[in-house]
């Protein structure tokens, strides 16, 4: 809650320099469906004003003969028509990918105007999220379609807001910066570039239908390709509006196409288009589906069952008992990076924490959407995987573990109050039981189970079993007892300390999966166009003698 009170203070504190007087004439008075961008009203999407979602292909924005109807998540309402391209309708995105040669839209001996233009973009798009009407109109979109708190959806909108400032002006073309190592003999030299790929595609779940596109696309704009863009069309009427005002803040219309489909007609578009890259965003099922039909042509960042292990120490109780309850529940537990499991040292079990963690989760409440829909399970299948955990020896409900009541969420989506189940660590460990306990539940359900001294060796063979590993905390200030358990445990994202958290909004650090070739990649430079581009050697003396040209990947 404190951070976005920070949050507030430094987005208003963005300097109003000569270099934005193109926004003059954008009058915060304006009511805000007269933003120069927009299309629609935000709260005036209803089943008697649907609001349409289009595509954009060889830079025009068309509709489709067919459609898909997407119900209002919190009353089931019909409110958004998306026009979703089927098989027969995917060869003008074929053709438009096709277009870009595999040296891109730009690189470093081509258009490298291009670096200098989508700096300015960036630094356009910034200042537009920073304005408070801008700012407030995507903050309440993204709650119409993925329902969660105000704040937890304005933090989504100013992190992608920080990752635009971060790569405004030159910061674009620092990511191609090249390299020189010295050759064999005068006047010889290797110089290593950064070269894009060409045509690529992205596909992003609903989680973040903000945040998640605009890192991944913006990558693959800065780098120099073309990619073909697809949200899940759940929530894609938020990057819809996104992409009109990059292209308000200049961004060529033909740089980039946006699709809407379902999942085959998405597939058959990848195998037919055949993209140089394309980076996931979803699950484990879909993305190793994906690397078998592209033939490993493909940057993942898929599930994960993120653990927190609480160590001997115990301090600041109050504090670490909402942090658990902001890693475990908030969105309702929808974010790649939620708590899914707890390990307490048994100082911290017999201390009042999970005491503060029941009453933090009591409060949250549909009103406000500190709890609301999940989007990818029905209540009957999380309760029914809880009825399956009870049924371990030892086991126990500390708190939820039931549906949510008096509310109209439609029965495709969930609906659970915020549930943690207790599991004794060695019947976890049990082959009958560890796939059951660590199976991820993408909504506000968590596993919480504790351990002695000796256990420890357990605990680290139980993080050492488990499969997808993206963010972890380690929760202590005890200095051993923090290099025994990261010095054993291979998350891609860890975060260590009494603050330490298992989510956390990746606009200025590494963010991504531990263990296997083929991750994406969302943060920090030079990580941020990691997906996006390769090196390409240029070998030779400097001289009349030709050069040669070595790519490699």
């Amino acid at each position: 809650m404190y951070r976005f009170g920070v949050c507030r203070e430094m987005r208003g504190r963005v300097p109003q320099i000569a270099a934005l007087n193109w926004l003059s004439s954008l009058s915060l008075s304006r009511s805000i469906h007269n933003l120069p961008f927009a299309t629609i009203e935000v709260e005036e999407i209803s089943g008697s004003q649907p609001a349409e979602v289009q595509n954009l292909v060889q830079g025009k924005w068309t509709g489709s003969t067919s459609g898909e109807t997407i119900v209002d998540p919190l009353n089931g309402e019909p409110f958004i028509q998306v026009a979703e391209v089927d098989e027969t309708g995917i060869q003008p995105f074929v053709d438009s990918l096709s277009k870009c040669p595999k040296h891109g839209l730009h690189n470093p001996f081509k258009a490298p105007e291009r670096y200098l233009m989508l700096g300015d973009i960036s630094n356009k798009a910034a200042h537009m999220l920073s304005l408070p009407k801008v700012s407030d109109f995507f903050t309440r979109l993204i709650q119409r379609v993925a329902p969660k708190s105000y704040q937890q959806a304005l933090g989504e909108v100013y992190v992608t807001q920080k990752f635009l400032e971060n790569f405004s002006g030159d910061q674009v073309r620092f990511l191609a910066r090249s390299f020189a190592v010295p050759g064999n003999h005068l006047g010889q030299q290797s110089h290593g570039f950064r070269w894009p790929y060409g045509p690529v595609a992205i596909v992003t779940p609903f989680n973040f239908p903000l945040e998640i596109p605009v890192l991944q696309l913006m990558g693959a704009l800065y780098m120099g390709n073309k990619p073909i863009l697809k949200v899940d069309s759940k929530v894609s009427i938020v990057m819809e509006q996104m992409i009109r005002l990059l292209h308000h803040c200049g961004l060529p219309m033909e740089d980039l196409d946006f699709i809407n489909s379902d999942g085959k007609t998405m597939n058959k578009l990848l195998l037919k288009a055949n993209p140089r890259m394309t980076l996931f965003t979803g699950s484990s099922r879909v993305a190793d589906k994906l690397a078998v039909d592209l033939k490993g042509r493909i940057k993942v960042e898929d599930a994960g069952f993120d653990w927190k292990i609480l160590g001997p120490d115990v301090q600041e109780v109050d504090y670490v008992a909402w942090v658990c309850d902001q890693d475990a529940y908030a969105c309702s537990g929808q974010k790649c990076s939620a708590q899914s499991i707890v390990f307490m040292h048994e100082n911290w079990f017999k201390s009042s924490l999970i005491s503060r963690m029941k009453d933090l989760a009591a409060r949250r409440k549909l009103e406000d959407l500190t709890i609301g829909p999940v989007l990818s399970f029905t209540t009957e299948a999380m309760l029914e995987h809880m009825n399956k955990l009870l049924q371990i020896p030892g086991s126990e409900l500390l708190f939820g573990g039931k549906a949510l009541e008096n509310h109209s969420i439609p029965p495709i989506y969930g609906a659970l109050k915020p549930t943690a189940i207790y599991i004794p660590l060695e019947e976890m460990l049990k082959d009958g039981n560890y796939e059951l306990v660590t199976r991820e539940i993408f909504g506000p359900f968590q596993v919480v189970t504790d351990y002695k001294d000796n256990q420890l060796p357990r605990v680290l063979e139980a993080l050492e079993r488990m499969h997808a590993h993206l963010t972890a905390a380690v929760v202590s200030n005890d200095s051993l007892f923090l290099q025994e358990v990261i010095g054993k445990s291979v998350n891609g994202t860890t975060y260590a300390g009494l603050r330490a958290r298992t989510t956390g909004a990746p606009q200025n650090h590494w963010y991504t999966l531990h263990g296997g070739q083929n991750l994406g990649v969302m943060g920090l430079r030079p990580w941020d166009q990691f997906p996006w581009d390769r090196n390409l050697e240029v070998l030779g003396p400097q001289g009349t003698d030709s050069i040669t040209l070595t790519s490699t990947i």
